[in-house]
C-alpha cells in the first residue's frame, strides 16, 4: 500500500469518528487533509450532514468550496467544534511540528479556536521524538525586516541552523498568506522542552508564530503502510 493510501484510511477514520451534525469544522492544510475533505462531502452527501467549515489556508478554502461544502469564517464561528489537520511529525507526547506547508499561522489559530484537534497522517509522521523523521526543521514564521536578527538570536541560544526559506519557481523567499518570511530551524539533537521552547521564541520581537504546536493536540491517527490505523491519545 502507498502512502496515499495510508493518508486516506487516517483521514476517513478521523472524520467518521469525529465529525457529527450541525458543528463547525476546522479544515487543515496538506496532502493528506485532501482525504479527509473528501470524506466529509461524502457524508454531507449521504448522511445529510449540516457542517460549516472554517479554512486555514488558500488550499483549504479550494478544498472547501471544490467539494460543496459550506464555507465559514471565524468572525462569524469563533469557536470550533473539532479542527482536522495533518502534521509533518508528531512526537511521543503529541507535539507537532506544523507549517511545512508555509500555512503555520493560520492553522494554529484555527486549532486555538477548536474544542479539539485531530491531526491526519501517514506513518512516517510518526516519530519518538521531533527531528526523528522529518528532517526540515520547525518553521518559524517572522516579520521579513527583522528575519537575520531573529535567526541569529534562535542560533545562539538554542544552537543549530536557521535557514530563510526560498520560493520554487520565484526569485527570492517564500512569502506566507500573511505576508512574512519563514526560517526553517533545524535544531539540534538531544531532549528539548519544546513548551519552554516555543514561548521563549514567541517572545522575540518579529516573531510571528512557531510550527510548534504544544498542548494543542487531542488525537493523532497514522495510516499504516497495511490498510489499518494506529491511534494516538494526548
Amino acid at each position: 500500500m502507498n502512502l496515499n493510501h495510508s493518508k486516506r484510511v487516517a483521514a476517513f477514520r478521523a472524520v467518521d469518528e469525529y465529525v457529527q451534525n450541525n458543528t463547525v469544522i476546522g479544515v487543515g492544510s496538506g496532502s493528506t487533509v485532501v482525504y479527509a475533505v473528501q470524506r466529509l462531502a461524502e457524508r454531507v452527501k449521504t448522511e445529510g450532514l449540516k457542517l460549516v467549515c472554517i479554512p486555514t489556508s488558500f488550499q483549504a478554502r479550494q478544498l472547501i468550496i471544490e467539494n460543496g461544502l459550506v464555507l465559514g469564517d471565524l468572525e462569524q464561528h469563533p469557536r470550533i467544534h473539532c479542527a482536522i489537520d495533518g502534521a509533518d511529525e508528531v512526537d511521543a507526547d503529541m507535539v507537532l511540528i506544523k507549517g511545512g506547508g508555509g500555512c503555520l499561522l493560520q492553522e494554529k489559530i484555527v486549532a486555538s479556536c477548536a474544542d479539539q484537534l485531530v491531526v491526519v497522517a501517514d506513518y512516517t509522521k510518526d516519530s519518538t521524538k521531533l527531528g526523528e523523521q522529518y528532517k526540515k526543521g520547525i518553521p518559524v514564521e517572522v516579520v521579513p525586516m527583522a528575519y537575520v536578527p531573529i535567526r541569529n538570536r534562535i542560533a545562539a541560544k538554542y544552537g543549530g541552523k536557521l535557514n530563510l526559506r526560498m520560493a520554487v519557481s520565484k526569485a527570492g523567499p517564500v512569502v506566507t498568506d500573511n505576508g512574512n518570511f519563514i526560517l526553517d530551524w533545524h535544531f539540534p539533537e538531544g531532549d528539548h522542552d519544546w513548551d519552554a521552547v516555543n514561548r521563549e521564541i514567541m517572545m522575540i520581537p518579529g516573531v510571528v508564530e512557531t510550527g510548534l504546536f504544544v498542548k494543542m493536540a487531542t488525537k493523532a491517527y497514522f495510516g499504516l503502510a497495511d490498510g489499518t490505523v494506529t491511534e494516538r491519545s494526548a
